[in-house]
């Protein structure tokens, strides 16, 4: 019996790829990425009308060693985790954790006012509430009938 499959291209791409990366092999890798303890902090970022919101989970980490800063309007969270020295004797079976520093930057839009940034952490998670500018906020605007006066009396 035959199937109908419906043609993706996008699947043949992904399927050359997989093909490409089963014939690579580490060994012709730069030594860099091999070694790296450099990794990626994945945030979770969000917008009401009054502010922007980002939450990075950070478990373990010290607050003072996190190093936050906005330059140009970039915002950009820096920190290390520490490696556990091992401990005589002791043999691993697995070392899943991850260890050594991070970087992360997000250009911020114009609305945000950078004075009056917040940064909290809190059960491993850290959160910054980055206010929006007074002219960025949505404005409510009155809307008229023809009978309402368009001056109203000073009496």
């Amino acid at each position: 019996m035959t199937r109908i499959i419906r043609w993706n291209p996008y699947r043949e791409m992904y399927n050359l790829m997989n093909s490409v990366d089963r014939r690579v092999d580490s060994r012709y890798l730069p030594p860099r990425m091999l070694l790296s303890n450099d990794w990626s902090l994945a945030l979770d970022v969000a917008e009401n009308d009054e502010e922007y919101t980002i939450q990075a989970s950070l478990p373990g980490i010290n607050p003072e060693d996190l190093d936050i800063s906005i330059e140009s309007n970039v915002l950009t969270i820096k920190g290390e985790y520490k490696q556990e020295e091992e401990q005589e004797g002791l043999r691993y079976h697995m070392r899943e954790r991850r260890y050594g520093s991070f970087c992360r930057s997000l250009s911020l839009p114009n609305t945000v006012n950078t004075e009056a940034v917040d940064a909290k952490y809190e059960a491993g998670v850290l959160t910054l509430s980055l206010p929006k500018a007074e002219e960025a906020k949505p404005q409510r605007i009155e809307v008229k009938t023809a009978d309402q006066p368009l001056i109203k009396d000073a009496n």
